[in-house]
């Protein structure tokens, strides 16, 4: 990448190229870039009115990116902006209710998206807000049970929004599903460990598969969800505790976990889980340690990671590709 950057945004665009928004280092940068799968290169596109950090970055059913809130350094932010890959520019969008950090933002099965938590300075939140493309307005729906920053929210197939963990109260175990037919929220089943700043990962099956995340004993745990009983079951532990890791789940249904933290050490780290068979096994190391990267799952089924903290080249990105053995 032409900027190091961790806590930033990563967007597999409908062309296949990867829109890099923000994030911070040693400092926030404004900018925007893009990568190019077919010849492996970066470029610049149109940069960001705000410098921010900890946003949130989603594509929408038309093709354009929704980025909200972040950081910039001073203060948390309400504002959003849309990027436009046809013309590689950002235009403004109308603002959220609250400023927020450590949010979350999912693309709902309509089109529209749900924004939940996140801290606004040092106050954590339960509010949610939905921004509907089709008007460019934002809306208040009904609040979480939970304040909840750095957890995680997942779309399952009935097209509910399942939200786990997060820093309240201490390292919540709690989980909640949000109706979007009815924009309400309800209670099911709690984890088996309190976690933030852990992953969550949509299976083949619909089942979720959540991992690590900060506890008393920076967890190596996982845990599935299941959604037709709304129970937790624990899954083999992975070979490493990890938070602020990444997990992308590969065309062939497994999940590739990479990096993180363990305690103040970063990890280069990365290892696979099997759904079918419900282990763990180490795959090849990364080739720096990283730690709030990204990693998204390319068209072609390359795993392109980018960034991170704890290393001397934050703006370095690798590929890793599954060999798949006869």
């Amino acid at each position: 990448m032409n900027i190091g950057r961790h806590f930033h945004t990563v967007s597999v665009l409908s062309n296949g190229k990867v829109l890099v928004t923000g994030g911070n280092y040693h400092d926030y940068p404004y900018n925007a870039e893009l990568y190019d799968p077919s010849t492996g290169t970066w470029t610049t596109t149109g940069n960001m009115t705000y410098v921010r950090s900890r946003h949130t970055a989603s594509v929408l059913l038309n093709g354009k990116v929704l980025v909200t809130g972040g950081h910039n350094g001073n203060i948390s932010l309400n504002s959003a902006k849309l990027y436009n890959p046809s013309t590689g520019t950002w235009t403004t969008t109308s603002n959220m209710s609250y400023a927020r950090e450590y949010h979350r933002a999912s693309v709902l099965l309509n089109g529209k998206v749900l924004v939940t938590g996140g801290q606004n300075g040092n106050i954590s939140l339960n509010s949610a807000d939905l921004y509907d493309p089709s008007t460019d307005t934002w809306t208040t729906t009904s609040d979480m049970n939970y304040v909840r920053a750095d957890h995680t929210a997942s779309v399952l197939s009935n097209g509910e929004i399942l939200v786990t963990g997060g820093t309240y109260p201490n390292y919540s175990n709690s989980a909640e599903l949000y109706d979007p037919s009815a924009g309400t929220w309800t209670f099911t089943g709690n984890m088996n460990t309190g976690r933030y700043s852990h992953t969550a990962s949509v299976l083949s099956n619909g089942k979720v598969l959540v991992t690590g995340g900060t506890h008393y004993d920076h967890s190596k745990s996982a845990e599935l969800y299941d959604p037709s009983t709304g129970t937790w079951t624990t899954t083999s532990n992975m070979g490493y505790a990890r938070e602020y890791h990444t997990a992308s789940v590969l065309l062939n249904g497994e999940v590739l976990v990479t990096g993180g933290q363990n305690g103040n050490i970063s990890l280069n780290s990365a290892e696979l889980y099997n759904p079918s068979t419900d282990t763990w096994t180490t795959t090849s190391n990364m080739t720096i340690t990283r730690s709030s990267h990204t990693a998204s799952v390319l068209l072609n089924g390359k795993v392109l990671v980018t960034g991170g903290s704890g290393n001397s080249h934050p703006n370095s990105a690798e590929l890793y590709e599954l060999f798949e053995t006869n």
